[in-house]
């Protein structure tokens, strides 16, 4: 038995004193990221709220006779918005959240 314990490998001891190690160039990086995925998000609605006002448009100018990809394309908008207007409530109140905490 003891053979066995002595084969498995053995990590190094926690060193719960020590504070982790940054990355070099990691919350800077992250930030960044965070800001080009959210730019790229908000562009995506926009060309997708933009998209169902010109399908609408073509729409009353007879230039689309299908009014079920009218339907989609303003419910596809709706819902977009719809979802972005819930991540920024979820962002406002984790932002209140962190505030009220004591330092």
């Amino acid at each position: 038995m003891v053979q066995a314990l002595s084969l498995l490998p053995t990590s190094p001891p926690l060193n719960l004193g020590e504070a982790p190690k940054a990355k070099p160039g990691g919350a800077g990086e992250l930030v960044t990221s965070f800001k080009e995925v959210l730019q790229e998000k908000l562009n995506a609605l926009n060309d997708t709220l933009q998209r169902a006002d010109d399908i609408t448009l073509r729409y009353l100018t007879g230039q689309v006779e299908d009014i079920h990809e009218v339907m989609l394309a303003l419910e596809e908008a709706s819902l977009a918005l719809q979802l972005a207007v819930q991540v920024r409530n979820k962002v406002i109140e984790a932002y209140q959240e962190i505030s009220r905490m004591q330092v």
